[in-house]
């Protein structure tokens, strides 16, 4: 495989990103052309922008970009099918087009993008991913920092081999990307996709800047959910938890009894309406719980039965 002077595609997902578009363009165009004066990507390389079923004119700056320069390129998803699939329709245009390797970033650039070269360095040596990785989470308020870092370490504990503090901020080169699109899950779990196609890899630790105009898209809604696609996606573990959850409650269950049962024959039974109530509660949740946990997974097993399409593009900027 060729890795010298790639046709490099950046992908960006864009959600209502109305105000924040045409900064963003502008400092990624001006990327583009100091990496393509200092040749280390091609000519044939585009800025590509997937609009994720905006409500605003997020379409009509798109449109406008590509009017005025070709490099920038757009496809319009027919709804809003979230960041993860939007991130994949890109990645998977670019391969069509022709790309030699693609970078995904976040539209508002809060990712440094001068941590661009670094990728094209490990590319040149052979990677066939290179991981952006947060040197720090200063810019996090209190709860998305400490939730952020218990979730990396609650997947490691699931056995899901997630990349610590990594984003949707790499590259993936055209074996990579080939590779990906064999995977044909609809709950797609990017970031632990990548690393479970066991490909030659590195890290280039970025810094994280604040946002300069709009406000974030990503809610705790959206975090959570992909929190949960990555733990239904890549580990039963939750399940063989709710197993040996029941065990031990069994456990307890049979002391319990013999306890009972030894008061009883020693005449100190007193009706209790304390430990009544402390073991219906208890036996309760435990129920409720595990039917959940099944049922998350019942339900992602449906859904994933009836292999519908991810997303259908209903627009592309074109050069007519």
């Amino acid at each position: 495989m060729n890795y010298g002077i790639p046709n490099l595609y950046f992908v960006l997902p864009c959600y209502n990103e109305e105000e924040i578009l045409r900064q963003s363009a502008d400092r990624m165009l001006g990327l583009y052309h100091r990496l393509r004066d200092e040749s280390q990507i091609g000519e044939e390389s585009r800025i590509l922008f997937v609009d994720d079923g905006s409500k605003d004119k997020t379409w009509d700056s798109i449109c406008e970009l590509h009017g005025e320069d070709p490099v920038f390129h757009g496809i319009r998803l027919s709804r809003n099918k979230g960041h993860q699939t939007a991130i994949f329709s890109g990645m998977m245009r670019g391969l069509e087009m022709g790309a030699d390797c693609v970078i995904t970033i976040d539209a508002d650039l809060q990712q440094d993008i001068e941590a661009v070269p670094g990728f094209l360095e490990k590319y040149r040596n052979g990677c066939d991913v290179v991981y952006g990785v947060r040197d720090s989470r200063d810019t996090d308020g209190v709860f998305k920092k400490t939730s952020a870092t218990a979730y990396y370490k609650f997947m490691k504990l699931l056995g899901c081999n997630v990349i610590a503090q990594s984003a949707d901020y790499r590259l993936l080169s055209k074996k990579a990307l080939k590779a990906l699109s064999c995977y044909k899950e609809s709950n797609l779990f990017i970031r632990g996709i990548v690393p479970d196609m066991g490909f030659k890899s590195d890290i280039v630790n970025f810094h994280v800047s604040a946002r300069e105009a709009g406000a974030s898209k990503y809610t705790l809604k959206k975090m959570v959910n992909l929190a949960l696609d990555g733990i239904a996606s890549f580990s039963i573990r939750p399940i063989r938890f709710v197993v040996l959850l029941g065990a031990i409650v069994f456990v307890i269950s049979i002391v319990m009894m013999i306890a009972t049962l030894i008061d009883h024959f020693r005449g100190l039974t007193v009706p209790g309406w304390s430990t009544l109530s402390i073991s219906i509660w208890f036996l309760g949740s435990v129920q409720l719980m595990s039917i959940g946990i099944v049922g998350e997974y019942v339900g992602r097993t449906y859904m994933e039965s009836k292999s519908r399409p991810r997303y259908f593009i209903s627009e592309e900027t074109t050069d007519d």
